[in-house]
């Protein structure tokens, strides 16, 4: 398919001289940058760090209602 962009000039002589280097096209190199920000990159999936409170959990044992009076106290209402 063919398609017109509009980039730096600075950044198109650059990809020239790497495509020279490199014995290939500058089409070859604009699709392998395409290609690299566009397909997902395979690597470690994100695990959240264990952020809980020891065993038990909490110390103190308090109803939902009693947790959102605290949070909310002297604000208004």
């Amino acid at each position: 398919m063919k398609t017109t962009i509009d980039i730096a000039d600075s950044l198109l002589e650059q990809a020239k001289e790497l495509a020279a280097a490199r014995s290939t096209t500058l089409r070859q190199i604009v699709e392998e940058g395409l290609r690299t920000v566009v397909q997902p990159k395979p690597g470690k999936a994100f695990r959240l760090r264990d952020g809980s409170f020891g065993r038990n959990g909490v110390a103190r044992r308090q109803k939902w209602a009693e947790i959102r009076d605290e949070i909310y106290q002297g604000r208004g209402a």
